[in-house]
């Protein structure tokens, strides 16, 4: 039977997450709110009066030409991605052109590869191995060549847009002994470590504090640090966020902040300072994170984005280096796709795009 889209009430698509087992935070109304910069909708599937599928759309105008979007769906929709997919996304561009939509962009929420952490580890020892090597040739990939998508994920991983790798550990069935066993040594020396030392960690509202030390991370690390502004707009939006705060004789030494949906939960922001990074507070803020999130009946905490990278003189191999350390598995998705609805106007948006990186 032929679907259709229709514009959805923010309750009735929370209710629609809250009947599923995992969705990502980045598909619930509360990042619609987050994102202020875009204008957010929430659009429904229904088969006949039943709604069947559901997603949060952000609408970026183009400069100059602010009657026309770009529609982005970040790691969604929430629809049966296992399916004939021409049934789900044909209706969704039909809807979308008519509201002012000059192409979408979307990023199913679909695994294509996996390597475990001790095959990651066997990758970067090989100095003949230089990357993650996919398998490719999944369905979901294949359909959207073939419907005219074209995809966006940059070779390195890292783009405008959100990580087709990423790193995950799996909890289900899991106790905390067996995750701390799946660690390597060095993880668990720093978690005895860090209760060795006395420090910390609550939960708490401190977002100034917060934002003080990811500054200062963002110095020392060489990245551009949002506003704290955007921190405070994130947590008056994100009902399931939390602030983790490591202190050491008093002194905040480590801050990460987690969001959950479902059974899914995220490691999404970490800063820690220079000085006494040998009590190891960012470890003992990962570690409060992860027993939370097995205490949530979570099944996956997710570290979020990697590269491909296994080439030891890369410097980006020392994040997948902490990453695994955890244990878990370095997970590849689909990656984001765009579907031109108004190719002359799209053309001329990935122009400007190009022009503002340079």
């Amino acid at each position: 039977m032929t679907l259709t889209v229709a514009a959805l009430g923010a309750t009735e698509h929370q209710a629609f997450v809250d009947a599923q087992r995992s969705v990502s935070f980045l598909q619930i109304p509360e990042w619609g709110d987050v994102k202020t910069e875009w204008r957010s909708e929430s659009v429904g599937w229904y088969d006949g009066r039943q709604l069947v599928g559901a997603g949060l759309v952000l609408h970026r105008p183009v400069p100059r030409l602010e009657r026309f979007t770009l529609a982005y769906l970040p790691q969604g929709p929430i629809i049966d991605w296992t399916g004939p997919l021409g049934r789900w996304l044909d209706p969704l561009a039909d809807y979308l052109k008519a509201q002012g939509a000059f192409a979408i962009r979307l990023g199913p929420p679909v695994r294509t590869d996996t390597w475990s952490a001790a095959q990651v580890k066997e990758g970067i020892a090989d100095p003949s191995t230089k990357r993650l090597a996919a398998a490719g040739g999944d369905r979901v990939t294949s359909w959207l060549a073939n419907a005219g998508w074209l995809p966006r994920s940059p070779e390195d991983g890292f783009g405008d847009g959100q990580p087709q790798y990423t790193y995950e550990l799996p909890l289900a069935g899991r106790t905390e002994d067996d995750v701390l066993r799946g660690m390597n040594q060095q993880w668990r020396r720093n978690i005895k470590k860090a209760a060795k030392e006395g420090v910390e960690v609550t939960v708490g509202s401190d977002l100034k504090a917060f934002h003080g030390l990811y500054v200062h991370t963002a110095e020392r690390d060489r990245f551009t640090p949002r506003p704290l502004r955007y921190f405070e707009t994130l947590f008056a939006a994100m009902s399931s966020a939390r602030l983790y705060l490591a202190h050491h004789q008093g002194e905040l030494v480590a801050a990460t902040i987690l969001v959950r949906v479902g059974a899914h939960a995220w490691y999404l922001y970490g800063a820690s300072s220079t000085s006494k990074r040998e009590v190891r507070g960012s470890n003992a803020c990962q570690w409060a994170m992860i027993r939370d999130s097995l205490a949530d009946g979570c099944d996956v905490y997710d570290l979020r984005g990697i590269t491909p990278t296994l080439d030891a003189g890369d410097p980006h191999v020392g994040l997948i280096q902490f990453k695994v350390g955890t244990g878990g598995q370095a997970v590849r998705y689909v990656g984001e796709w765009d579907l031109p609805l108004r190719p002359m106007v799209y053309r001329a948006f990935d122009l400007y795009m190009k022009r503002r990186r340079r």
